[in-house]
């Protein structure tokens, strides 16, 4: 059964001439939206048809319940991943299809999907490409990842009564300044009134979404899915990878900075070319959050008169090598475990918003951030609840140098950080994926095609 919905506030019945106007400027917009980021190289060379509904796979069993899961990028689509196994292990005969929007999610997620679950570029968001998509797959629950408000994908599966969730709901200041203005308030108060369950990833995060006239009565707590993203054991091949890099490291001191954007990497190295003074064996493992940042990154490298070694090259590191550039896609969790001590990018310039903390936290290393996380505070106050040694967040760059002095000279800090770093991770995952599942079952399809009752 499915919780009956609040009538529906003042602001959402306002939105209707407000979905209008966006159901006409989208249908006019995506052509040349679509052409444009195909200009970028920002969609599949093959496949991006799939952004206009066009199926490139079989839809299963007619007829059958189908669970749609939807992340538009990689963070998100990692975050779904452990519940896209939760879903399949406990229904093996249920259909399930993943859509994800960007390239780079593509190929990293198509490799770890379990066998039978089907994935699609997500369609855009315009009125005859959703009703296309939704009128082949015909899906008996949506289940939309973070921040995936989009009104033609939500209003068209309302109105065709398919269940529509929203799991790890988060907005931002940013969004929720957005949204709170006399033109959007109407708009996403109707979204939001078209939902049937709110799983939002923190407090503050359902405290935006009630201001936003989130119907309170479809909101539950389950936890941050994106602890489970960590919580994942390694694969042999990784188990693999992971031996070779332990023996090209060679036991060097070593460190990792993870996620890094552009502008963070002039922080990254001056941090490193001090800390050569002390450890001239050290090695820096250097993972830009964007590939294509590569060329920059190296550029910045050879002014410094820095050897390194890229990663798709293959090539061996030497006792000369001072860093490792990592410029390949969907290795960081691996990575994780080579070094013992991250430092977690997208949060060291103004503008930025952090990543996830806790894949490097399972993997047992010290874990530093600096001080732009947006919401990834959350996740760093419930570390620091459980240990204030958990995660360690700087000021700046001469805090971030000060500490990884202080752990790569203590043995025994550094030990006591991963420790916590590790415990901490261990206590908030637990559970979080069964949690977040559960709070779907009011959602859940009612019947299969022999007219039996679905439980999830």
């Amino acid at each position: 059964m499915r919780p009956a919905r609040a009538p529906a506030p003042a602001a959402a019945r306002g939105g209707h001439a407000l979905y209008e106007l966006y159901r006409a400027a989208s249908r006019a917009a995506a052509p040349a939206v679509l052409l444009w980021r195909r200009l970028q190289g920002l969609e599949h060379p093959t496949r991006w048809p799939e952004r206009l509904g066009r199926p490139s796979a079989a839809r299963p069993r007619p007829g059958s319940p189908l669970v749609w899961f939807h992340a538009v990028s990689l963070g998100e689509g990692m975050a779904a991943l452990p519940v896209v196994r939760h879903c399949a292990r406990l229904h093996p005969g249920l259909s399930v299809l993943l859509t994800t929007t960007t390239h780079s999610s593509f190929e990293v997620i198509k490799d770890l999907l379990p066998d039978g679950v089907i994935y699609q570029f997500a369609p855009l968001d315009c009125p005859d490409t959703i009703e296309s998509f939704i009128g082949y797959w015909k899906p008996s629950l949506v289940l939309l990842m973070e921040s995936e408000l989009w009104p033609n994908l939500i209003m068209s599966a309302a109105a065709k009564g398919i269940a529509v969730a929203l799991l790890n709901g988060r907005m931002s200041m940013k969004s929720f300044n957005h949204w709170s203005m006399p033109l959007g308030l109407p708009l996403v108060a109707l979204m939001l009134s078209k939902l049937s369950l709110l799983v939002p990833l923190s407090t503050i995060q359902a405290v935006r979404f009630q201001l936003l006239h989130t119907p309170p009565g479809i909101i539950h707590f389950a936890g941050d899915l994106k602890y489970a993203v960590g919580d994942v054991n390694a694969e042999m091949n990784e188990v693999n990878k992971i031996k070779d890099l332990q023996q090209q490291f060679s036991n060097r001191p070593i460190w990792m900075a993870a996620s890094i954007h552009r502008g963070e990497e002039e922080v990254i190295l001056w941090a490193h070319d001090d800390l050569i003074k002390l450890y001239p064996t050290l090695l820096l493992v250097l993972v830009p959050r964007h590939p294509q940042d590569c060329k920059n990154f190296s550029l910045a490298l050879k002014e410094r008169k820095l050897n390194f070694v890229l990663r798709s090259t293959k090539e061996l590191v030497h006792s000369s090598t001072r860093v490792y550039m990592v410029d390949t896609l969907g290795e960081l969790r691996m990575l994780y475990r080579v070094t013992p001590i991250a430092v977690i990018g997208g949060s060291f310039l103004p503008g930025l918003a952090g990543h996830n903390i806790s894949e490097a936290a399972a993997a047992g290393c010290a874990v530093m951030t600096g001080p732009h996380v947006g919401h990834f505070y959350h996740m760093m106050v419930e570390m620091w609840q459980i240990n204030p040694l958990a995660v360690k967040q700087v000021a700046g760059e001469s805090e971030l140098l000060q500490t990884l002095k202080e752990l790569l000279g203590d043995v025994k800090t550094l030990g006591a950080r991963q420790r916590a770093a590790k415990d901490a991770f261990s206590i908030m995952s637990d559970g979080v994926v069964n949690r977040g599942w559960k709070c779907t079952e009011a959602t859940a399809p009612n019947t299969d095609e022999s007219d039996v009752p679905v439980t999830f």
